[in-house]
């Protein structure tokens, strides 16, 4: 008798114990039902935003600086980019050289680096920055001068526009090249604000004058900004091999340079703009005549 009990307790346990299973695994079922569900909203939504954005960003771009580099005013290493002070006038923003203090704190996640030939633009390359929001002060302010050597771009231009009909870009600094962007490319007595890395970087212990790009000086401590020799500055000079230890003639745009005997004075291939954008990943072609800011 007692077995018998026992069987019966065993046996509607386990009736009870399955029943309770698939009431478990029904509401385990309804509530994936219902996240399904949820899920599929949240992907209509996405794809409605994505359609609204479409396949670039809009936004607008900032005018931070512009380089002529026959102007009289040397916008070498040292000059303007560390303090980020007010240069020039924003009236001859895009003839003269120019630093505008108010762009250069802007939050920044692009770069345009644009060629022009009087305002109207002549070849262009947009950057995104691996680091998103800083502004330019940041980037080249005196804390990332020491040690320097920034790679500050990834994958190369995201857009590259040259117009069919632009000269000298066989040794431009930045369109006869590719690569990324390096900030604050020190290296030894000398400095390059601005360099891609299709060029040559030299060694950090390398004193071989041979990194061209924007924002140049031979004679600088690189990682204080501090002026050893200032006949050694230069605004622009051009992609060449042409170490000091061999070579006396450093081809450089234009007549913004120092004394310095190795310097040779050379043609202007145009004034160069540095625009910032913190949401605008495309820039106007070739043709458009620039401001100080552009919608896009």
């Amino acid at each position: 008798m007692l077995n018998l009990i026992l069987l019966s307790v065993i046996v509607c346990g386990a009736v009870e114990s399955r029943g309770n299973q698939k009431k478990l695994l029904k509401d385990i079922s309804n509530k994936l039902i219902q996240l399904d569900e949820k899920l599929s909203d949240v992907q209509q939504k996405i794809e409605s935003i994505e359609d609204r954005l479409g396949d670039s960003c809009t936004g607008t771009w900032h005018l931070g600086m512009n380089i002529n580099p026959a102007d009289g005013h040397i916008f070498g290493y040292t000059v303007g980019w560390a303090t980020g002070n007010d240069i020039g006038k924003s009236e001859e923003a895009l003839t003269k050289d120019y630093l505008s203090a108010n762009v250069w704190v802007l939050p920044a996640s692009y770069i345009a680096i644009v060629r022009h030939q009087q305002g109207v633009v002549d070849a262009v390359k947009v950057f995104k920055f691996k680091v998103l929001g800083e502004s330019l002060s940041i980037r080249f302010g005196l804390p990332r001068m020491n040690p320097g050597r920034q790679i500050v771009t990834f994958g190369g231009p995201i857009q590259e526009s040259i117009a069919s009909d632009a000269e000298n870009l066989e040794d431009d600094p930045i369109f006869s090249v590719g690569g990324d962007l390096a900030f604050n490319w020190a290296y030894s007595d000398n400095g390059c604000r601005i360099a891609l890395t299709g060029g040559h970087l030299s060694e950090a212990d390398v004193n071989d004058d041979n990194t061209h790009g924007l924002g140049n000086h031979f004679g600088v401590n690189p990682l204080t900004n501090t002026i050893v020799d200032n006949q050694w500055t230069h605004d622009i000079s051009n992609i060449q091999d042409c170490p000091l230890q061999t070579c006396t003639n450093v081809r450089v745009q234009g007549t913004d340079h120092g004394s310095g005997p190795h310097l040779k004075s050379g043609p202007v291939y145009g004034n160069y703009a540095i625009y910032v954008s913190r949401t605008a990943d495309k820039f106007p072609e070739p043709g458009f005549k620039l401001g100080l800011e552009i919608e896009v």
